[in-house]
């Protein structure tokens, strides 16, 4: 895969060359923006404090949108980079010659929030879309197994339905009701029949948004909008659903007040700069909002993982626990133990 991606950057780099009329470092920032801005003479260039051009990915979006083919190459060959480098090479030089396994390690408390985090080298952030899907399709079970991954699904939006106590959402995941849709049916004032996937992913977007802390102009970037226009579905969300307004109001006063929020399992995230003011305190208010959801989900998987090698180990079947990945759990199966294990594992994470 390393040799069929260093093929597919090579040619991305000479369409790249071929339209710019000069060949140039195309992963340097400086030479790319003097090529972009300067020498194509391509209009709406930005500089930063630097004095350089900026090239970053919005930056490169923007252009691609405009009809600039030059920066969809570049961006293609970004990835490509990334995957390249980070990835495929990466990972085949972590290769255990004993074991023919990659192992990394877990830190227990490297986050505010307890999630757990996996270093040296981290296997939670291999590309779940795109090209980086085939990174993924590299992973291998051992011979006569196969790989299962259980995970809670939108785990972090139900328990923001349990902690706030939003019945209409909290019966949306009961009936298994889309619950983006259902976003976006009360933000827009909209049908289900008039329904769109852009109207749909712009309500996911501020679902998981507003777990955040996203302010209306974090929300308008990520959508395109205006920051008035993103600010009115923040405003038509929490008048759809007052009681997540109450509970991030909760969330930061008891922050305020005790210098720290937790989840209900008792673990603490200390928020430093909750008393501070500007930006610093902007950031404590999110963690104050987020942390006791993002580390309840934590917990919850974490309480799994302790139970799980006994439960299984007592249904007598053979799998193991390979790895966590945030709100995922990945096993090891014998091809003859699929179903039995399936249950075991619903079990115990329900």
């Amino acid at each position: 895969m390393s040799a069929e991606l260093a093929t597919q950057i090579e040619a991305l780099e000479e369409k790249v060359f071929a339209i710019a009329g000069s060949n140039f470092s195309i992963a340097s920032p400086k030479q790319l923006g003097e090529v972009l801005f300067e020498q194509m003479e391509i209009p709406g260039g930005k500089k930063g404090k630097s004095g350089t051009w900026t090239t970053d990915s919005d930056t490169l979006a923007e252009l691609a949108e405009g009809g600039y083919e030059i920066a969809t190459h570049i961006n293609e060959w970004r990835q490509q980079s990334k995957l390249k480098s980070a990835f495929t090479d990466s990972l085949q030089k972590r290769i255990n010659p004993r074991t023919g396994r990659i192992h990394t390690k877990f830190a227990m408390a490297a986050t505010a929030t307890g999630r757990l985090s996996s270093l040296d080298p981290n296997l939670q952030n291999i590309p779940a879309v795109g090209a980086g899907k085939r990174v993924r399709g590299t992973f291998v079970a051992k011979e006569g197994h196969v790989l299962m991954a259980a995970d809670y699904s939108q785990i972090e939006l139900r328990l923001l339905a349990s902690l706030a106590n939003i019945e209409a959402l909290q019966k949306a995941f009961l009936e298994g009701t889309d619950v983006h849709a259902l976003t976006a049916s009360q933000v827009f004032n909209i049908t289900m029949e008039e329904m769109t996937p852009d109207i749909r992913r712009n309500a996911k977007a501020i679902n998981f948004g507003i777990i955040y802390g996203q302010t209306s102009f974090g929300l308008a970037k990520g959508l395109g909008v205006t920051t008035q226009e993103a600010q009115s579905y923040i405003d038509s969300y929490f008048k759809q659903y007052p009681g997540i307004a109450s509970y991030m109001q909760r969330a930061k006063a008891d922050a305020y007040r005790d210098g720290y929020v937790q989840t209900l399992f008792g673990r603490r995230c200390h928020l430093a700069n909750i008393r501070s003011q500007g930006a610093l305190r902007s950031y404590a208010e999110r963690q104050a909002i987020n942390a006791p959801i993002q580390g309840l989900s934590a917990d919850i998987i974490k309480r799994a993982m302790c139970r799980m090698p006994a439960a299984l180990d007592h249904a007598g079947l053979g799998a193991k626990m390979l790895l966590q990945v945030h709100d995922e759990l990945v096993f090891e199966v014998p091809e003859g133990e699929v179903e039995e294990t399936r249950a075991v594992v619903r079990r115990v994470m329900e």
